[in-house]
C-alpha cells in the first residue's frame, strides 16, 4: 500500500531549490520563522554530492528543520523521513529526525516522542544519511508512534551538540513504507495501526474500535501482545487473534463475523473464559442465534455458572443454541455442599417451608431430603430475612417441624441462576461428567428448554435437574445417558437421568444405562417415545427400580414404543400435599401402548407397571395399557402388574375405563385383559354357577361386571333337557370378589364364554 500512489496523497515536501520560506526554524506551525533570508541559513546550487542543498550554520543548542507543510498520517500508513547532510567546517553537531505530532486542530499529541534516534557528524565532507519511520502503531522498526490521535505532522530534522559548525543538508525525502509492516496489504487492518499498545494494561478499546470502523471488509488483525479492553467491543469483519484479550467480567466481545468458540479460544487463550465470553455474546447480540463450539473440547475444573458469565441478563426469553463441542469435568474442584436444617412444613401452604434454621447456609438448588419427602424435591428459592424456602414440589406427608437435609450437588453447566430462561437448546455436545459432578442444572423457570443428540456421560448424581418450571416443554431427542453406576447393584445405584417438574415433556428416541431411574415426571402431558433405557444387573432373582416415574396421579401422559428393558413404569402421587384422595380423578388418563419390556433374573414378584398410591380412596380412571411385550427371562415372573401397598391399595370399587388390551405374555403367570373373556363349562347341575378369574383382571381387581355371556355348547337341565336362557350375571364374587356368578332359572349345566369387566366402563 502506497498513499502516495493509491489516493494521491501529497507525502514529498518540496525541494529548497523551490524557496526556504516553507522551511521553519521552529516546529512548523503556522507563524513560525522560517529559513527565508535569515542569516544563518543559505541555498547552494551546485554542491558536488547534493546538488541543490541547504547549508545551514548551527546557531543554538537544537537548531531544527521543519517543512511547514501538513504531511498527513493516516490510520495504517507508515512514512519515513530521511535526510543526507555533511559537515563544511566549524564543530561537528549530532543530527537527528525529528517532527511536531498534531491533532487536527493543530494542537500537539501530547506523550509521544518527536525525535529519532541522534547520530553524530565525525568528518567533513563525510555523507551521512539518517531516517526514522513515523505511524500510529507499536510496531517492531517504528521508531516515532504517534497514536491514533495524530492526523498530521511537521517534519524535518534537529541539530544538537556544540554550535558555529556549517552543514549542508540535500533535500528531505518523505515516502510511505505501509507495505514493510502488512502481510497482505490488501486484506489486513492491524489494530496496532490505530493505537493499540498491547501491553496487558493499557486499555486499547478504542483502538479496537477505530480498526473495526476502518476495516471495510477486510480482516482485522490482533497481533502478539496482551491487549486490555476495559470497554464493550465489536468487530464487524472477520478477524485473527496472534495475540490474548483481557476483559473485565461484565465487557463483552462481539464477532459479529467469526462468532464461534475456537476464534473465541484464540482471542482469551483460555477454554473456560473464552466459553464464558461467547456465551456472554450470545445473549447480547442479535446477529447469531447459536454458538458453534467447532468440536472443542473445553476442560472444566469447577462448576460453570452460566448467568455469572452474563451479569447484564438476570432472564433470556429468545431462541438461543450451543452446539457442537464437549465438556470434561477433570481435577479435583468438584463436591457436594451438604447443610442440614430444622424446618417445619404445613400442607396448607404446600411449597413452602418455614422457620428454617441455618438457611443462609442453605443453598439454592439443593436436594432436599426428610420424612414424607419424595423423590428430586429441591430447593427452588430462599428468603433468608423471611426464613422460609421455596420448594419446586410439595412432600406428601411432612407436616410439622423436622431436620432436613440438603445437598447441592455440582454441576458442568449450571443454569440456575437466571430468573427465567426460555427457549435455550443444546444440541451435540457431550457432557463428560467423569464421576465428578452432575451434568446440566436448569433456570427455575422458563419454557422448551431443549437438548438434541447429546450424550451425558458418567455423571456422579444426576444427568439434568429442574428446581422449577425451567423444564416447562422440555424436549430431550436423541440423546444418550451413560451412567458411572454400572458396576454397581441397582439397590446401591443413586444416580438419575434427569427430572421434570412442569407440564409436556417429550422425550423421543434417546438411550440410558443403569440408572436408579432414568426419568422422574411430575406434571402432565408428556409423551415417552422410542426410548431405550436399561437398568439391570447381573444379581440372581435380582431387585428392580422404576425406569420412568410418574409423579403425579393425573399424568394424562403417553409411553409408546419404548423398550424398557430390567425396570419399570412407576406411578404415584407422592407430590401431593393431601394424597388421601377427596376429589378430582385420582389415578387417571394414562397410556402405556406398543413398548417392549425385558426382564431377566428378576424376583417372581418384579412387575413392569406398578401403581403406587400414597394413601387411601384413590383407583384407576381412563388408563389403556395395550399392544405391549411382556417378556420374563431367565425365570418367570407372577405379574406384568401390580399396586405397591406399602402406604395403602387401591378402592377397586371405583375403577373406571380401564382398557388393557392386546398385550403379549412371556414367561408371565398371569395374563392380565380388562375386558376379560373367560371360557368356562359347568360339569355339574346347579342354579348358580360361580366363575373364576384367575387372577387374570389387571391389577387383580374386583370382578365388577358381567358384560355378556354366550353359550359355547349346550345348556342342559337335570333332565338333559336343552333350555335356551340367558342368564343374569352377577360381579363381586368370592372371597376375593375376583369371581363372578351366573343365574338360571334352574339347575343347569352346560359351556359359556364371558365377558367380564374390573372398570365401571
Amino acid at each position: 500500500m502506497n498513499k502516495a500512489i493509491t489516493d494521491g496523497v501529497l507525502l514529498m515536501p518540496p525541494a529548497f531549490a523551490d524557496g526556504l520560506s516553507v522551511w521553519s526554524s521552529g516546529d512548523g506551525t503556522p507563524g513560525s520563522d522560517s529559513y527565508q533570508n535569515a542569516p544563518n541559513a543559505a541555498f547552494v546550487p551546485a554542491d558536488q554530492d547534493f546538488g541543490g542543498c541547504l547549508e545551514l550554520q548551527k546557531t543554538s543548542n537544537t537548531t531544527r528543520v521543519r517543512y511547514k507543510g501538513e504531511t498527513p498520517l493516516l490510520p495504517g500508513c507508515y512514512l519515513r523521513v530521511t535526510a543526507r547532510l555533511k559537515a563544511i567546517s566549524g564543530s561537528l553537531p549530532s543530527v537527528s529526525i525529528a517532527g511536531y505530532a498534531a491533532r487536527t486542530d493543530g494542537t500537539p499529541v501530547p506523550g509521544v516522542d518527536t525525535t529519532g534516534d541522534s547520530v553524530p557528524l565525525t568528518n567533513y565532507g563525510e555523507i551521512v544519511e539518517v531516517s526514522a519511520i513515523i505511524g500510529a502503531g507499536n510496531r517492531p522498526g517504528v521508531d516515532l508512534v504517534w497514536g491514533a490521535d495524530a492526523d498530521y505532522g511537521h517534519f524535518g530534522l534537529d541539530l544538537t551538540g556544540p554550535n558555529g559548525g556549517i552543514v549542508r543538508i540535500d533535500d528531505i525525502i518523505i515516502e510511505d513504507i505501509t507495505s514493510v509492516f502488512l502481510r497482505d496489504i490488501l486484506a489486513v487492518v492491524d489494530v496496532r495501526d490505530f493505537g493499540a499498545i498491547g501491553d496487558g494494561a493499557t486499555d486499547d478499546s478504542d483502538a479496537f474500535d477505530a480498526a473495526n470502523t476502518a476495516a471495510n471488509g477486510r480482516t482485522i488483525l490482533v497481533p502478539e501482545g496482551v491487549f486490555r479492553l476495559e470497554q464493550n467491543v465489536t468487530f464487524d469483519e472477520l478477524v485473527k487473534f496472534e495475540g490474548t484479550l483481557s476483559m473485565p467480567d461484565d465487557k463483552m466481545l462481539l464477532l459479529r463475523k467469526s462468532y464461534d468458540l475456537p476464534t473465541y479460544v484464540e482471542a482469551f487463550d483460555d477454554e473456560v473464559l473464552a466459553f464464558k465470553k461467547a456465551f456472554q455474546a450470545l445473549l447480547n447480540s442479535s446477529d447469531h442465534e447459536s454458538l458453534d463450539m467447532g468440536g472443542r473440547r473445553i476442560a472444566v475444573f469447577e462448576p460453570i455458572d452460566m448467568q455469572s458469565a452474563v451479569p447484564n441478563r438476570d432472564q433470556y426469553n429468545t431462541r438461543r443454541v450451543i452446539r457442537n463441542g464437549q465438556f470434561e469435568a477433570l481435577g479435583d474442584g468438584w463436591s457436594t455442599q451438604t447443610v442440614t436444617s430444622q424446618a417445619t412444613y404445613s400442607s396448607s401452604d404446600g411449597r413452602t417451608l418455614t422457620n428454617v434454621t441455618n438457611i443462609a447456609n442453605v443453598p439454592v438448588g439443593a436436594l432436599v431430603t426428610g420424612n414424607g419427602f419424595g423423590r428430586e424435591v429441591y430447593v427452588r428459592s430462599k428468603n433468608v430475612g423471611a426464613g422460609t424456602i421455596e420448594l419446586n414440589a410439595p412432600p406428601y406427608d411432612a407436616e410439622g417441624t423436622q431436620v432436613l437435609t440438603f445437598n447441592r450437588f455440582d454441576y458442568l453447566i449450571d443454569l440456575s441462576g437466571f430468573s427465567k430462561l426460555s427457549k435455550f437448546n443444546m444440541s451435540n455436545i457431550e457432557f463428560q461428567c467423569n464421576n465428578k459432578c452432575s451434568g446440566i442444572m436448569l433456570a427455575p423457570a422458563g419454557p422448551t428448554f431443549e437438548l438434541q443428540e447429546c450424550f451425558i456421560s458418567r455423571p456422579k448424581d444426576r444427568g439434568i435437574t429442574s428446581i422449577g418450571g425451567g423444564c416447562q416443554g422440555i424436549l430431550i431427542d436423541r440423546c444418550q445417558f451413560l451412567s458411572a453406576e454400572e458396576s454397581q447393584t441397582v439397590s446401591n445405584r443413586n444416580s438419575i437421568g434427569f427430572n421434570v417438574n412442569s407440564n409436556d415433556a417429550k422425550v423421543r428416541d434417546c438411550r440410558a444405562t443403569q440408572f436408579r431411574h432414568f426419568m422422574l415426571l411430575g406434571g402432565q402431558n408428556h409423551l415417552i417415545k422410542g426410548n431405550h433405557f436399561f437398568q439391570g444387573d447381573g444379581e440372581p432373582d435380582g431387585f428392580r427400580t422404576a425406569g420412568i416415574v410418574l409423579q403425579a396421579n393425573y399424568t394424562a401422559s403417553v409411553v409408546t414404543g419404548n423398550y424398557i428393558d430390567n425396570c419399570f413404569v412407576e406411578w404415584t402421587n407422592e407430590r401431593d400435599p393431601t394424597p388421601e384422595f377427596t376429589a378430582g380423578f385420582s389415578f387417571s388418563s394414562f397410556s402405556l401402548t406398543d413398548n417392549v419390556f425385558l426382564s431377566g433374573d428378576v424376583a417372581p414378584w418384579f412387575s413392569y407397571l406398578v401403581v403406587k398410591p400414597h394413601a387411601a380412596g384413590h383407583f384407576l380412571n381412563g388408563v389403556t395399557v395395550t399392544g405391549n411385550r411382556f417378556r420374563s427371562i431367565n425365570g418367570n415372573i407372577d405379574r406384568a402388574e401390580r399396586v405397591d401397598t406399602s402406604f395403602a391399595d387401591l378402592d377397586y370399587d371405583r375403577n373406571r375405563a380401564v382398557w388393557f388390551k392386546g398385550n403379549s405374555y412371556h414367561n408371565v403367570r398371569e395374563h392380565a385383559e380388562n375386558p376379560l373373556v373367560i371360557s368356562h363349562t359347568q360339569g355339574t347341575n346347579s342354579r348358580t354357577w360361580t366363575v373364576e378369574t384367575d387372577n387374570r383382571l389387571p391389577f387383580e381387581s374386583y370382578c365388577q361386571f358381567v358384560d355378556s355371556v354366550s353359550l359355547t355348547g349346550d345348556l342342559r337341565n337335570t333332565s338333559n333337557q336343552r333350555r335356551y336362557e340367558a342368564p343374569v350375571g352377577r360381579g363381586r364374587a368370592g372371597s376375593e370378589e375376583d369371581a363372578f356368578t351366573l343365574e338360571f332359572s334352574e339347575d343347569m349345566r352346560g359351556s359359556i364364554r364371558a365377558t367380564v369387566r374390573m372398570d365401571r366402563g
